[in-house]
């Protein structure tokens, strides 16, 4: 994928066309807003460059010893006059440009996590959370800046300089070419040293990322840091992110402590060129004290856009380079590709499930993680054993649509999944991953996550039928009971049996548990499973468990190996043909009996 630079390696260019491209809708969405904001940054600068000419009128007048007490207070009151408006239409554009920056800030954030969750597995495996967390924070709020005071700033300075040129040309054109003499050095050097801020600043962004997945990652395993007593590696760890952060903060800041005070340099330098020349203009009578006045005060407003040049430079080399990051994830496109809901072919009812020489390979391995696999699926419970490293895991996520898989290989009801909606094709599914996911709500709030308006009755049903309605109960505020972080403040088969209240919730015809009991011992696992076969007639049910003796009772087991399909069969069955399952078997049972002698 092309990054498309802000900035070239020879210093060229400061905008990409493609970032314009990306922020051209919100413009857009939001004409009338910025054109108004803009109407009213121009007229504070119109307002602004009148106030010099009524300030020539009086000193001219007072040159001439013409100028009167009525006369004087009126120009005193024309100036207040105008100040009042600036004040106004100041006002008007802060509220309307600044608050544009904040609604791009909010809609590039809300486009950003919708493309986020059309994305696949595939790329939360290549990218982190904190990269990501970066992006919707440090990233967007340089746009912001950029979007809002850089617009601003920039507007502002390019109509401030050509309309204080104009003016100062109109007094007197030679001296106005004296003062611009120093501008030149400043554009070229702003060049240069754009160039060394864009790379730099991404550099700092690229910290950031480290420095959120680090804290994130800490806080998220605070539990096991503190098992491991890794606090001090933890925080030492942390202190030299935060360091390295600083010297790549400071080395940006060079180059804005060099711009800065050399844009001032070149300002100052054009004053003293006007001082000298302009004086010696105004002492010979070739321009009048009035100009002489006008034109420095004309040179003043000038100097303001040539000392904000740095700045300006700054705010959009930040957020341009921030902007590129943005844009490098929109354009990322998931490799589980969807169509259209309008191709679904009916209700899917779930009734079987067709794998034909299904393979599927990680990106990177050469061996396959499935690997020819062709099998039917029919109602009732479908037991999964193997090795680790076996495919079961993978041979979940494909059924659950969460890896592509090539045409013809998986199909429902017949149909070939890849010609359906991947919508259509999940909300028939619930799936129980190894990963126990809880959000930090109450218990009532995780179990029916997938069914929000589901009865009191239809969440207490489901949780007797995964084990955990009597430990619900048993809480202080029972399902009203907080879970704290990823479920913190229960025990992992708690959290694993809400999960799988969750999905039973959903009355879908299709169920895949992977290893989604492993935390319970090996009899409630048992008891579960044996619950869930009449509460689940007529569905089909996909149990991968580690351990064998808890689906004795299914209507067939597959033993997979190296991402094959070895053996498939009943208990018994495959008890009498597979010297693997028995091995297992006899050695899970016979450790029970010895613990429970």
């Amino acid at each position: 994928m092309r990054h498309p630079g802000p900035v070239t390696e020879a210093g060229g260019r400061i905008f990409s066309l493609q970032s314009v491209q990306l922020l051209r809708p919100f413009f857009k969405r939001y004409a009338i807003r910025l054109t108004a904001g803009l109407a009213a940054l121009l007229l504070v600068d119109f307002l602004q460059l009148w106030t010099p000419r009524i300030i020539k009128r009086a000193f001219d007048a007072l040159g001439r010893d013409a100028a009167t007490s009525s006369q004087l207070f009126r120009y005193a009151g024309l100036i207040l006059l105008l100040a009042a408006g600036i004040a106004l239409c100041r006002f008007a554009w802060r509220y309307l440009i600044l608050g544009f920056s904040r609604l791009l800030e909010r809609d590039l954030r809300d486009k950003l996590l919708s493309h986020l969750l059309t994305l696949d597995r595939m790329f939360f495996q290549r990218h982190t959370i904190g990269e990501i967390m970066a992006l919707t924070s440090n990233d967007l709020a340089a746009v912001q800046l950029a979007g809002g005071m850089g617009l601003i700033a920039f507007v502002d300075a390019v109509v401030m300089t050509l309309a204080a040129l104009a003016f100062m040309a109109y007094i007197h054109p030679t001296l106005t070419l004296i003062a611009v003499l120093p501008m030149p050095v400043l554009v070229l050097s702003t060049r240069l040293l754009s160039a060394s801020m864009h790379k730099r600043f991404k550099k700092v962004q690229e910290q950031f990322e480290k420095l959120t997945e680090a804290a994130r990652s800490a806080l998220g395993n605070i539990r096991l840091i503190k098992a491991y007593t890794q606090e001090r590696s933890q925080t030492e760890g942390f202190g030299h992110l935060g360091e390295e952060y600083i010297r790549n903060n400071l080395k940006v800041a060079v180059v804005q402590g060099v711009l800065s005070p050399f844009s001032g340099l070149v300002a100052n330098a054009s004053l003293l060129l006007v001082l000298f020349f302009g004086g010696r203009l105004a002492i010979q009578g070739v321009i009048t004290v009035g100009d002489f006045v006008a034109f420095f005060s004309y040179l003043y407003m000038l100097t303001w856009p040539m000392m904000a040049l740095g700045w300006v430079a700054n705010l959009f080399q930040r957020g341009i380079t921030s902007l590129g990051r943005i844009e490098r994830i929109l354009q990322e496109k998931p490799l589980l590709q969807d169509v259209a809901a309008d191709s679904a072919r009916g209700v899917l009812s779930g009734q079987s499930i067709t794998l034909n020489h299904l393979s599927f390979s990680f990106l990177g391995q050469i061996s396959p993680a499935i690997d020819d696999i062709s099998m039917a699926i029919y109602p009732g419970i479908l037991g999964i054993v193997g090795k680790s490293g076996s495919g079961k895991s993978t041979l979940c996520n494909i059924l659950a649509r969460l890896y592509p898989v090539a045409d013809g290989s998986y199909l429902i009801d017949g149909v070939d999944v890849n010609t359906l909606p991947l919508a259509a094709v999940r909300a028939r599914i619930a799936y129980v991953p190894q990963e126990t996911t809880l959000f930090s709500e109450t218990i009532r709030f995780n179990i029916a996550l997938g069914k929000e308006n589901a009865t009191t009755a239809e969440i207490e049903e489901v949780a007797r039928a995964a084990s955990i309605h009597q430990e619900i109960i048993a809480l202080p505020e029972g399902y009203e009971t907080r879970v704290g972080e990823k479920g913190a403040k229960l025990s992992g088969g708690q959290r694993q049996r809400i999960a799988l209240a969750r999905a039973l919730l959903l009355e879908r015809p299709i169920i895949i548990i992977d290893d989604g009991l492993s935390a319970v011992d090996m009899e409630t696992e048992q008891t579960i499973i044996r619950s869930m076969a009449s509460y689940l007639k007529d569905r089909t049910c996909i149990v991968v468990s580690h351990r064998i003796a808890p689906l004795a009772d299914a209507a067939e087991i597959v033993v997979m190996e190296e991402g094959r399909v070895a053996a498939r069969g009943s208990h018994a069955q495959l008890f009498a043909t597979n010297s693997f399952y028995a091995k297992i078997y006899t050695h899970q049972t016979s450790m029970r009996k010895g613990v429970e002698g």
